[in-house]
C-alpha cells in the first residue's frame, strides 16, 4: 500500500514533534524529513534541520522510533539536497561528507536517503561523467553496507543564473538514469521521482514509471503550472521560472488519477511525499497547513486501494 506523506521543509520553524502531530492530525502516514546541517540556508526550502545527522546519538534515535509510534506517522526517508559535484571543491567535500552522516542516520532508523546527484554546471554531462562516478560509486557501497536505499531526485536545479547553463543535478532525464544505472548498478541507488520537473522540461511524465519501476525508491508529489504564451514568448531557453509555477496537488498540469493508476499498474508500495514549493500557500503557517490538507485531501482517494 502507498504512504502518503509531505516533505518536512515547509514547516522548517516547526519542531519534528509538531510536524509529526501535524501529519497525524491531517490524515498523513508519513513524512521526509530534512536534515540540513545547521546554518544558513543557501536557497529557498533548505537549510531546514529537523534531524541532525551531525549529533545522532543512540538516545535522539530512540527518540525518533518513540515519536513514530506515539504519532502513527512513520520517516519515510531523510533528505539532504546539496551539490556534491559544486566546482567549489570545499562546498563539494562539505556535502559528501553530510551526505555520509545522513545516510548513517538513516541506517540507524531503518530508512532511506533522499538527495541530488550534483553537477558542474559549467561542464556537459559527459564532462561531468568521470567525476561523479567518483563521487557516488563510494557513496553508493558506503549506503549499501548500511542497507540505506538513496533516492535521487530529478529536478535538474537551473533556475538562477549561477546554476546555468546545464544546473547543478545530471539526474534529469531517462537517458541520463539509464546510463547512470548501468554504471551504478546498485540495488541500493534509485530514484526519488518527482513528476513536475518532466512537466516543464516538455516531456512524458508517465512513461518512465515503467521502465525504471524497480528503481522507484521514493516519490514526491508536485505539480506545476505552464504559462503557454510565456513559453511561447521566450522558448525553452528562457529560465524555467519565466514559465513554470510550482503548484500543490490538483492546482496544475498533472493528471493524478492517471498517475496513481500508473503506480498502481507497476505495483509501487512505497511513500510518496507532498511537497509544496506554492507560493500561494506560503503567506503564513496557517496557510501552508491549509496547502498540505487541500492536497492530502486531493491524493488520498487515489492511494486507497
Amino acid at each position: 500500500m502507498m504512504q502518503l506523506g509531505f516533505v518536512s521543509a515547509i514547516l522548517g520553524e516547526q519542531t519534528l514533534d509538531q510536524v509529526f502531530a501535524f501529519a497525524n492530525e491531517a490524515g498523513y502516514a508519513c513524512v521526509e524529513v530534512m536534515c540540513w546541517p545547521i546554518g544558513r540556508a543557501e536557497r529557498r526550502y533548505a537549510g531546514v534541520t529537523h534531524l541532525d545527522a551531525e549529533n545522532f546519538p543512540d538516545s535522539d534515535a530512540k527518540k525518533i522510533v518513540e515519536l513514530q509510534e506515539r504519532s502513527g506517522v512513520v520517516v519515510s526517508a531523510l533528505g539532504y539536497y546539496p551539490n556534491a559535484l559544486s566546482p567549489d571543491t570545499s562546498e563539494a567535500r562539505l556535502a559528501v561528507q553530510h551526505i555520509r552522516r545522513v545516510i548513517d542516520a538513516a541506517g540507524r532508523l531503518g530508512v532511506g536517503m533522499n538527495t541530488f546527484i550534483g553537477r558542474d554546471p559549467g561542464k556537459t554531462v559527459e564532462a561531468n561523467w568521470p567525476r561523479m562516478l567518483d563521487t557516488w560509486g563510494p557513496l553508493a557501497e558506503y549506503a549499501a553496507a548500511r542497507g540505506v536505499r538513496i533516492g535521487i531526485e530529478n529536478c535538474p536545479m537551473l533556475f538562477t543564473a549561477d546554476e546555468w547553463p546545464g544546473g547543478k543535478n545530471l539526474a534529469t532525464s531517462p537517458a541520463i538514469w539509464r546510463r547512470l544505472f548501468a554504471d551504478l548498478p546498485s540495488d541500493y541507488f534509485g530514484l526519488n521521482y518527482d513528476p513536475s520537473h518532466l512537466v516543464w522540461q516538455q516531456m512524458d511524465y508517465l512513461k518512465p514509471l515503467f521502465e525504471f519501476s524497480d528503481r522507484l525508491v521514493h516519490l514526491h508529489a508536485k505539480d506545476v503550472k505552464l504559462d503557454r504564451e510565456r513559453l511561447d514568448e521566450i522558448g525553452i531557453l528562457g529560465f524555467p521560472n519565466q514559465y513554470h509555477t510550482p503548484k500543490i496537488p490538483g492546482l496544475g498540469e498533472i493528471d493524478w488519477h492517471a498517475f496513481m493508476s500508473a503506480l498502481r499498474e507497476i505495483g509501487y508500495q512505497g511513500p510518496i511525499c507532498v511537497e509544496v514549493e506554492d507560493r500561494s500557500f506560503e503567506g503564513s503557517l496557517e496557510q501552508r497547513y491549509t496547502g498540505l490538507r487541500q492536497s492530502a485531501n486531493h491524493l488520498r482517494p487515489l492511494t486507497i486501494e
